[in-house]
């Protein structure tokens, strides 16, 4: 089967091409010129122009893209398993919605899902990951679909952000909030709720606001110490590397994974994000 996903997962490049997952890239336009995310502008370039005072936009993978890709889908007659950015936050999903549709006038056996993860940055990542592991195990391809939903439905996101004026830009918090979380050093603890980004609190300091995540994961998540947990970071390694021992330290995890906030989430993000990614509920039977 086919897997498909789009660059606002912040996955690297290289996991596309070694486990045979089709990217479409979200566009980013810097300077009047428009880039493939991932693929045509480096992650470092967005983050150092942002610091010198740009602001570039994002715009969502074009229906000629999807319609291309999944014609040759239905030409192929291979199953297809598209895993989309949340709906609440890119025009993405109902996109290739429409595309699916559109191919199904010609060929009336395409065998497409799409997923609306209602997840982003590396909980959507850690989506794809998951349906990559299960198709790899040879699954049906209802059993594959049935999974990734499963872990979608159930993945945790908290983050906080360096910057309240990215947010706000972005309509997630208003202004005058940005202007006194600036003022004071507030930083805010958000969470991802049915796709959409919700505040869930402020506290003054960044650590403050890390302790905070950490007793958060521990009253939603499950069963942390058998999990892989990740940490996406909008160009910070070092307060990455601090969350991930906080982290280590507390829970044990079966592992801590470490990437960085692509160009898309980072154009909205900003950098000094960090965001933190587990599950509420694991899947009954472990493969």
């Amino acid at each position: 089967m086919k897997l498909f996903a789009d660059s606002a997962c912040d996955l690297p490049q290289s996991f596309y091409v070694d486990n045979n997952v089709h990217l479409f890239p979200l566009r980013v336009e810097l300077d009047g010129k428009e880039f493939d995310d991932v693929i045509g502008i480096d992650v470092q370039k967005v983050y150092d122009e942002i610091r010198n005072g740009k602001s570039p936009k994002t715009s969502q993978v074009s229906p000629e893209v999807f319609l291309y890709a999944f014609e040759e889908l239905a030409k192929s007659g291979e199953e297809g398993l598209y895993i989309a950015f949340s709906s609440e936050l890119s025009g993405t999903y109902n996109t290739a919605r429409m595309m699916r549709e559109q191919v199904l006038e010609n060929y009336p056996d395409l065998k497409l899902e799409i997923i609306d993860s209602k997840c982003a940055s590396l909980g959507y990542g850690m989506v794809v990951k998951e349906a990559v592991r299960v198709r790899d195990h040879a699954y049906s391809f209802e059993d594959v679909v049935a999974r990734t939903r499963f872990q979608a439905e159930h993945m945790e996101h908290l983050f906080t952000v360096e910057d309240l004026d990215f947010l706000a830009k972005g309509g997630r918090v208003s202004k005058t909030s940005a202007f006194i979380g600036g003022l004071l050093s507030i930083k805010p603890l958000l969470h991802v709720e049915d796709g959409k980004l919700i505040p869930i609190e402020k506290m003054r300091g960044r650590k403050k606001v890390f302790k905070r995540i950490l007793d958060v994961m521990e009253e939603r998540g499950e069963t942390l110490s058998k999990q892989v947990i990740a940490i996406s970071h909008g160009d910070d390694l070092a307060a990455a590397q601090e969350m991930k021992e906080m982290i280590i330290e507390r829970f044990h995890p079966v592992a801590v994974e470490l990437h960085v906030i692509g160009s898309t989430i980072a154009c909205h993000a900003g950098p000094g994000t960090i965001a933190v990614f587990f599950l509420n509920e694991l899947y009954p039977e472990a493969l």
